[in-house]
């Protein structure tokens, strides 16, 4: 049996996307249909997490949003 995480850390969705944590950063405040981030605390320092299963689901959309326009093309 796999454990497939729940929430990832910020520095995970980076690594996993293999993006820099600006174009990370960047993704969040531009693309509106990027999942949104879980933030645990009140303070500036409180950990950000992203839940796994909607950045899976993100990924997917944005593969058959590729696919689809290399075919209109």
């Amino acid at each position: 049996m796999t454990i497939k995480p729940i929430r990832v850390q910020f520095k995970t969705v980076c690594q996993i996307l293999d993006i820099s944590r600006e174009s990370l950063r960047h993704l969040v405040c531009t693309d509106s249909t990027f999942p949104k981030a879980i933030k645990t605390g009140e303070t500036k320092q409180s950990p950000v997490y992203f839940d796994y299963a909607q950045l899976v689901e993100w990924h997917k959309n944005q593969m058959k949003s590729l696919a689809n326009a290399e075919l209109e093309a």
